[in-house]
């Protein structure tokens, strides 16, 4: 008789337990952004970059606040590598970058092998070419000494969004 006590005080357990488990899942909330975004002030840094780089620096400017700055950074060193990445209102990435370096290989770098369309736009008075990709989507402008391509996984409004907010001051 003892091994069936031990049989029955284990399935009693397991439902007490079950019972448990239920109560929490249904009744104590739930966070649905488990990592909030984490907020980089890149003031300093395009501040530095823009008195060392060869080309003007751009950065957005007047982007709402849901527009949230996630990565920074310059690299003098690196073909005047300049990085500003964001985690759009729609919760996509989409970041600038810049850079003296041959432009294809670091627009291929940074848009993650995204291939040039036969589409281009004009936005913020430049000429702007499409780039798709797998993983990214990117619009590129090419200028004397330096190329500047808007990347990431957003959308081409979203690209467009942030391009059209470029700015050199």
């Amino acid at each position: 008789m003892k091994g069936k006590q031990t049989v029955r005080d284990m399935i009693l357990s397991m439902a007490v337990i079950g019972v448990i488990v239920a109560f929490v899942y249904v009744f104590v909330p739930k966070d649905k952004d488990t990592e909030p975004v984490q907020e980089v002030d890149y003031t300093v840094e395009l501040s530095t970059a823009r008195r060392a780089a060869a080309y003007p620096v751009l950065a957005p400017d007047g982007l709402s606040p849901k527009w949230k700055a996630t990565s920074v950074r310059y690299r003098g060193e690196e073909d005047d590598h300049w990085h500003l990445g964001f985690h759009a209102p729609n919760g996509q990435y989409a970041a600038v970058e810049q850079s003296t370096r041959t432009p294809r290989k670091f627009i291929e770098e940074v848009s993650q092998g995204a291939r040039a369309t036969s589409v281009t736009q004009e936005i913020g008075g430049h000429t702007w070419k499409r780039y798709s990709g797998s993983e990214y989507d990117a619009l590129v402008r090419e200028d004397k000494g330096s190329t500047t391509v808007v990347t990431g996984s957003g959308s081409i409004g979203i690209l467009t969004k942030l391009a059209g907010a470029l700015s050199e001051s």
